[in-house]
């Protein structure tokens, strides 16, 4: 009896929070899908750095071995700076000396890159003044990204998704959820093949050293505002074009990103989801739930400020009056209503 007793109130307990029980395993979940990406990357990743150390280590001692006038502390000297100056975007090899870094164009890239929180990192502001502008520019105009992302995907939502669903729903009466997941998979296609297919072959012709996974590599971490930096157009030595390039580049990161929101809020409209996420959602209170939360606790103020408990005699002594319920003839009452 006992053990049916605390059995059933386990399973009462348990029914009672299930968004805070699905809630744990969404975090259980999430931590255990960190700890698998850190393990895949540490297997697959260290073995190639471990490479190139070696590498380095080789070709350092086989300078100072035909240098032996250069002794070891000047050359890490001068790697040091060398290193130092590359973090911020300049390089000191000669093919790379024809570039600059903040020119009208190449500063219009990398406003771009702040206000969209990509950040490739290939290039920083050197100056103190630079810096702290950068920190003003960025506060004020990351909240006004956000703002002009959301209107135009709004706008563009109606066109895109909202009116081809009902068009098809009201049309050939089709379900409206079917149409939607119908209608999000076809988008999703589209704008796969217009801001990461296309964009990669065509990054792959215009960069010598990009081959197609590097490209469409480049296309995802971009438009996902992952960014980077391993991988950035425009910099190549003798680039033709440059300045419009650069233009086109921060014209296709900007419409990318917009595609890319479309996509996610039309998967995020859809049914399947919207019940998924209640799952992990905590539930909104009702006006009703609310209202009888209210009243409960002023009730039990009151009792509490009032400082007086009736006894069992003085509750026997003074009957408890029930008031009829007044209804309506036909047994709807308005007042309720």
């Amino acid at each position: 009896m006992l053990q049916s007793l605390a059995g059933n109130s386990c399973v009462r307990l348990i029914q009672s929070n299930k968004s805070a029980w699905y809630f744990l395993f969404l975090v259980l979940g999430y931590i255990l899908y960190l700890i698998f990406g850190a393990v895949v990357f540490s297997s697959v990743e260290l073995p190639y750095e471990d490479v190139l150390r070696q590498e380095l280590r080789k070709i350092k001692r086989q300078f100072l071995q035909e240098h032996e006038c250069l002794s070891e502390e000047r050359l890490e000297r001068f790697l040091y700076k060398a290193l130092e100056a590359s973090n911020y975007g300049v390089s000191i090899l000669n093919n790379a000396s024809a570039s600059w870094n903040w020119d009208f164009t190449s500063s219009l890239f990398f406003a771009s890159t702040v206000l969209s929180t990509t950040g490739y990192g290939h290039t920083a502001p050197l100056s103190d003044g630079g810096k702290a502008f950068c920190i003003i520019y960025s506060v004020i105009g990351i909240p006004f990204t956000l703002l002009f992302l959301t209107a135009v995907v709004q706008r563009i939502m109606v066109y895109s998704t909202w009116r081809p669903i009902m068009y098809v729903h009201t049309r050939w009466g089709l379900s409206k959820p079917l149409v939607a997941l119908v209608h999000a998979t076809l988008l999703a296609i589209v704008a796969v093949s217009c801001f990461f297919l296309i964009p990669a072959a065509i990054f792959s012709a215009l960069e010598e050293n990009w081959n197609f996974l590097e490209s469409f590599y480049f296309c995802f971490i971009s438009l996902s505002t992952i960014g980077l930096g391993d991988y950035v157009p425009g910099e190549a030595f003798n680039q033709k074009f440059r300045e419009l390039y650069k233009l086109g580049i921060t014209v296709y990161l900007l419409l990318g990103l917009i595609a890319m929101l479309v996509v996610l809020e039309t998967f995020c409209e859809l049914q399947q989801l919207k019940q998924l996420r209640k799952m992990f959602y905590l539930k909104k209170e009702k006006p009703q739930d609310r209202l009888a939360i209210m009243e409960h606790d002023h009730l039990a103020f009151t009792s509490m400020s009032d400082g007086t408990v009736t006894s069992p005699q003085e509750d026997k002594t003074e009957p408890f009056v029930d008031f009829p319920v007044l209804t309506s003839p036909g047994g709807d009452d308005p007042m309720i209503k």
